[in-house]
């Protein structure tokens, strides 16, 4: 897990909010605020979903973060970020957006 590509991530979101990136299962969490809305693995970016937002990300083709738990792969709400992010600012800004509001929601309830 690459310590500078969760550098270079709270970077690209920084212009939307301060992003803090915090160690844990061996990889690290995305917050703004206390929230998570971001999740890193094997150098990989994932984005928090809930049914209000998960579609975009299924239209995208886009993988959902697994992991195995008694050899069952178990899905979480989070899905991969697109490409567009790492190159296009207001396509960072988008996907930030909706990846907050999914995390903000999901805490309400």
């Amino acid at each position: 897990m690459s310590q500078e590509f969760c550098d270079y991530l709270c970077e690209i979101f920084e212009p939307f909010a301060p992003v803090q990136a915090k160690r844990m299962f061996g990889g690290y969490g995305l917050f703004v605020e206390g929230l998570m809305f971001g999740l890193v693995a094997d150098n990989t970016l994932y984005l928090k979903v809930d049914e209000a937002s998960k579609a975009e990300f299924v239209d995208l083709d886009l993988e959902a973060f697994t992991y195995v738990k008694n050899n069952k792969p178990m899905q979480m709400s989070y899905y991969q970020a697109p490409e567009e992010i790492y190159e296009d600012s207001e396509q960072a800004g988008l996907w930030f957006n909706r990846a907050y509001a999914a995390a903000a929601r999901s805490k309400k309830k």
